[in-house]
Order: C-alpha cells, then structure tokens, then sequence
C-alpha cells in the first residue's frame, strides 16, 4: 500500500505519517533533509532535525539521502515485500535536487525525475510505503524566483506522486482529511493528537470507495445513488479558446506544413484545457469495465477470457497494461453488474441502472479530485459488442447485421454461428421492446447492461467536471449516444483516435458527430488504440506549446508587394545581362 500524508507547516503531517508505520516491527526511515552545507549553521533548523530523530523508535533505521536524493527512486524500486517505508519530506528531496543541479529559475527543469519517482512509488513492492509532503500551494505566492520554483515543482511534485498512490490524506491543524483511500487504513478523518502513538481510531465510513486505482471495484463500493434525468445543464468546452488554439498553430516556427490530421487534437484540447496553447496530457487514466451478460447476446464470448484479461489488468500484465503503461496512465478495473438476456427480458432493474450510474459519476469525480487530467475508456465483458450494437441500433434506427462485427472467440477462431445467434438476440429484443419509451434511463434497463450504464455515468460526471475523455470502442460510443439524452453537452467532450472500422462505432460516432483523427485499423481491444495513440497526441500538444512563433513579417520600405518585387528583379536581372549588349549575328543557314 502506498500513502502520500500531505500538509503544511506544523501541521502535524510528520506525526500522522509516523503513526501509520506505528503498528510495524521495522521500519525504513527515508531521511531526506540534509544538514546545512558549508559548515553553515542554524539552531532552529538543527532542533528541528534533532526532534525528528529522537521521535523515531530505536528499532527503525534510517537511510540519510540529503546529499544523494538521486537514491531515492532507487530505494523505492528495491523494496522487498515484507518492507516497511516512511519517507519524510518529499519536499526536503526536491530542495536537494535543486540544489545540486544549481538551477532555481525553470520549475519544469526536474518534470523528468519527479516522472521517475511517481513511476518508483507506483512500482515499489513495500507492504506499507508512506510518504510525507509538504502542501504549499495554498499559501501567497512567493516574492522571490527560487520560492515561486520551489511552489510550482512542488505542486507537481504532489500531483504525480498522489495519482500514483493508493491513498492521499491532507493535515490541516492536526486534522486527518482523507481525500481518498482512508477505509484502507482504517481511517477517514478526524482529530490527531500531537505526540499519540497508533493509529487514529476515528473510523467514520468514508462516502465512496471507487478511488483506489488498481482495484476491482464494483457498485457495492458506492454511497447513496444519484438521480440522473434527461435535460442535465453540462459545461462546454471553451468554443473561442478551441478555434484560438488552432489558428495559434499557423504562428507557429513548425518544420513543413505543420500537424495535419493532429490538428483537430489541439484545438480539442484547446477548448477543454481553456487556453490556447494547451499541455500534453500528464495524469491520465483508464477506466476498464468489465460486464457480462447472460443468453444470446454473449453468444461465442467467453467468460473466462474476461476473467482472464481482468486479472491482467490487475496484475499489471497483458496488452492494455503494456500500453497503460507506455502512455503513463494510471488503471483502475471496475467489476459492473451482470446483465440478463436483453432479448427474452430487461437486462437490468431499474435499481441497478441507478447504482450503476452513480458509480460511473464518482469514478469520473474521483479521478478529477485526484489530477487526473484525461479518462480512457476500455471495457472487456462477454455480450458489450452486441449490447452496444442493439443500443446503437434502436436510438439511431441502424440495422443489427450491419452493425455487428465478425465475433472472433479467443483462440483467434471466426464464429459465423455464433454471430447469427447475436444479430437474431438483437432483433429480437427491439421486436420486445418496440412500443416502449427511448428514455435514456429505459434504454439501459432494457439493453444496456452493467458497464454500459456505468460508462454513461462516468461521461456524464466527466463532462461536469470538465475532464475529456477518449473513447474507441462499442462501449464507449454506446454510453455517449446515452449520455447525450441526459446532456448533450457531454459529446464535446469525447475525443475518438480511430474507430478501427468498427461499425457500431463509425456509425454513432457519426450521429454524434465524433470525428476520429486517425486511420490505423487497430483492433487491440476497447481502450488499446487510445492509449496506442496518447504518446503520438501528447507528441503534437508538447510541439503546439513549446514550438516559437515564427519572425513576424516586416513591411518592405519601398513600399512594393512581393509580387512587385519579384518582378523588378527579373526585370533588373535581364537588364544587366552580357546578352543584352551583344550585337546580332547573322546564322549562315539563313543566307
């Protein structure tokens, strides 16, 4: 388990990280303040040293990197399971790191090793690693370059490190908040005394525990539902800012034309980011759903493969985690209710529709309270390509045979009979539900399923957040044909790589007006061509940001066009020609 303890001066935020270890037998002590250099001296600073060492029990031992804080991803990443970990301050590590490069002046200048470190937090193999870090982006900003530096790395610094751990607590006055992640602990808030020992004992339920990534979680987890109606008020995506950001593009010193097709990702992120020179994408996250079916809809789709991809997922393993990983996306698994057989009757109560879509809501809120910055969409469930398809088929008035996909078992193998059992699964539950309302909260009860639904509440709590999403697949398409019922502001803030020639996906996308950038045909699974894509769109928003303006063009003094000028200077070349004084000379052939 990895916890970040944030909190400002005094705050007791060393206590509080002191009291989660309490409970070991050993424990590493991370020390990573460094006495003052150059024999310099400050009794306060060197009391304050003092105090933390005597308050650590004699049978800790303590790794001193104040003056090699380069050690510390290093120790992460060695850490043995039955390890131990406190590392205290984040801070003290970042100052060394300043330090010894010599450079207060860029605040970026370290974005490559705080990435290095939250990818050591995330990969480190501790029982219990926690990690203690100043908070001061609340404070004034500061007067000097080196503390506005310092404030800026810093709020990075904590950003990267708390999307990479399991749960983040921030101490206000001796105050336990647990922004997420306290029910693992045992603890969701309340009083710290300065000096106790143990862990505190306040064990207020906390409201929703859909925030720790990496787990499966399921609508269990959840609080209270919400009520969800069509007509919802969404935000939109800043329109201006949007068309800002793509006509800054032809300012821009770029090598050649330019972006091309990537164009249309700046000005999405433009508008979605609000500023015209949007930043690449640093802290996204996949929301992988699994939801099966039962009956026809699941014909030739195996359970156990789902099991299998899901458990993957999990462990870090496979073609989705391989590819999380490579876009450096955090990945959290959601286990959604089991559907019954659309075709014979509802796939879901109306109960399950509720809780499923709250769910989705605060996971999409979560991940927003967190940093994360961009959602993908992925999903594994045996039955979604079909559910998708019937959704797509009855709100867009598509045809089931055209909109369905070969279904390919997982030994690679092409099941046409399995196919013919889907398309007729599909048609018969239009032909059940043919006199029904298209209400959005009746299209998942009667089609949907589980994941779909849970889709639908992540858009839907995304856009009110303001937080993009990419989708590719059936799934995700489906809950934003959804989605668009309840608000349709939702669409704008789907961006789609490629639809994979997927025709469940071309065609709602089209309805949607979702216009893919990208014509690579991949078909990696729900989720894989976006993040296969996320470093190629983080590539185009890094060059859009840093690329200089070209030199702007200056009027000519003569006062002429280029036009103009480029004729006068033929006609001056040909004046001044040797051929233009050499006399005529009769060719003897004329003669």
């Amino acid at each position: 388990m990895r916890l970040l303890v944030l909190g400002g001066i005094r705050s007791g935020k060393s206590e509080v990280a002191e009291s989660l270890v309490a409970d070991a037998e050993r424990v590493r002590y991370v020390a990573t303040a460094p006495e003052l250099p150059g024999g310099l001296s400050d009794e306060a600073w060197s009391a304050r040293l003092a105090r933390h060492r005597e308050r650590r029990p004699a049978g800790w031992s303590t790794e001193e990197i104040g003056t090699d804080p380069e050690r510390l991803a290093d120790l992460l990443q060695s850490a043995k399971p039955e390890d131990v970990l406190l590392v205290d301050d984040l801070g003290g590590w970042l100052t060394a790191l300043f330090d010894s490069i010599g450079d207060w002046s860029d605040p970026h200048a370290l974005d490559g090793r705080i990435a290095a470190l939250a990818d050591a937090v995330r990969a480190c193999q501790a029982a219990l690693l926690v990690m203690v870090a100043p908070e001061v982006g609340l404070a004034v900003m500061p007067v000097t370059q080196a503390g506005r530096t310092f404030a800026d790395a810093n709020g990075t610094l904590n950003q990267r490190v708390a999307a990479a751990s399991d749960g983040v607590a921030m101490i206000v006055a001796g105050e336990v908040s647990w922004l997420r992640g306290g029910e693992a602990v045992g603890h969701a808030g309340g009083r710290f005394a300065a000096g106790a020992t143990g862990r505190p004992v306040d064990t207020t339920p906390f409201e929703f525990a859909g925030a720790v990534a990496g787990a499966v979680l399921s609508t269990a987890d959840g609080g209270e539902t919400l009520s969800f109606q069509p007509g919802m008020e969404l935000p939109l995506p800043d329109e201006s800012t949007a068309a800002e950001a793509a006509e800054r593009l032809l300012t821009l010193k770029l090598n050649g034309a330019g972006l091309g097709g990537l164009v249309p990702v700046v000005r999405f992120a433009g508008g979605t980011q609000g500023r015209p020179d949007p930043r690449p994408w640093q802290q996204p996250r996949v929301l992988v759903l699994r939801g099966d079916r039962t009956g026809a809809f699941a014909a030739g789709d195996s359970s156990t493969a789902a099991d299998q991809r899901l458990q993957d997922i999990v462990e870090g393993t496979g073609t989705l985690a391989m590819l999380a990983a490579t876009a450096g996306a955090s990945v959290q698994a959601i286990d959604c209710p089991e559907a019954g057989p659309a075709e014979l009757h509802d796939a879901l109560d109306d109960g399950s529709v509720d809780a499923a879509l709250t769910l989705g809501w605060r996971l999409a809120d979560a991940a927003a309270n967190e940093g994360v910055d961009l959602l993908v969409l992925a999903a594994c469930g045996a039955g979604s390509d079909a559910a998708a398809a019937a959704i797509v088929a009855v709100l867009t008035g598509g045809e089931p045979a055209a909109l369905l996909g070969r279904v390919v078992d997982a030994s690679g193998f092409v099941d046409d009979a399995a196919w013919i059992r889907k398309v007729g699964a599909i048609r018969d539950a239009r032909h059940r539900i043919r006199a029904r309302s298209r209400e959005p909260h009746t299209v998942l009860s009667m089609l949907g399923g589980g994941d779909i639904a849970v889709a639908t509440g992540i858009l839907l709590g995304a856009a009110s957040r303001r937080l993009p999403v990419m989708v590719d697949g059936p799934v995700g398409i489906a809950a934003g044909l959804v989605a668009r019922d309840y608000g349709a502001q939702t669409r704008h803030w789907l961006l789609m790589a490629d639809h994979g020639e997927n025709p469940t996906v071309k065609l709602a996308a089209d309805v949607l007006g979702v216009t893919p950038f990208l014509q690579l045909k991949l078909a990696l699974g729900e989720g894989g061509t976006s993040l296969a894509t996320l470093p190629l769109i983080n590539t185009a928003l890094t060059l859009a940001a840093a690329t200089p303006p070209r030199e702007p063009v200056t009027e000519p003094a003569d006062g002429l066009t280029e036009q103009e000028r480029i004729e006068a200077e033929i006609q001056r070349v040909v004046a001044d020609s040797p051929t233009a004084e050499m006399p005529y000379v009769k060719p003897s052939w004329e003669d």
